[in-house]
């Protein structure tokens, strides 16, 4: 199993990157033309779990212990996990838009939060380093 982050390809197309704004005003747009009104927010809630979900299907196929049913490929599975972790990102849109929650600053202001707490926790995690056994351990735990 791969754990290591793979960058995303670069865009095919000619169109500039979109930023979270950009992203964001996009689908409230979308919402406001198409979609007729934002649902409410634990309805969306329910639709985040589902298309979470949807991404954990996938991965527990394709990367983890879980066997395809008969006749879908963990390939076919693969293809679609880019549409499924786009659902789940137009959800999560959604929820902000309607909390009027700014996603460019809650993503700033996390990532210091992270960089400040974490700045060498990781580095020294001894299983990130590979130097203890990290699989998980089967059974009940040892009693005492």
């Amino acid at each position: 199993m791969n754990s290591q982050a793979t960058p995303a390809a670069p865009n095919p197309t000619s169109e500039p990157p979109l930023t979270i704004a950009d992203v964001q005003a996009t689908v409230d747009q979308w919402i406001q033309t198409i979609g007729v009104r934002y649902f409410d927010e634990m309805t969306n809630l329910a639709q985040l779990v589902e298309e979470v979900g949807e991404v954990a299907r996938i991965l527990s196929r394709t990367r983890g212990e879980q066997s395809c049913k008969q006749g879908v490929t963990p390939e076919s599975l693969a293809d679609q996990l880019p549409d499924e972790l786009a659902d789940v990102l137009f959800v999560v849109i959604c929820l902000a838009n309607q909390s009027g929650i700014d996603l460019t600053e809650a993503l700033r202001r996390n990532l210091d939060k992270k960089t400040k707490r974490d700045a060498t926790r990781h580095h020294n995690n001894a299983k990130l380093k590979g130097e203890l056994n990290s699989e998980p351990k089967s059974g009940t735990p040892d009693e005492a």
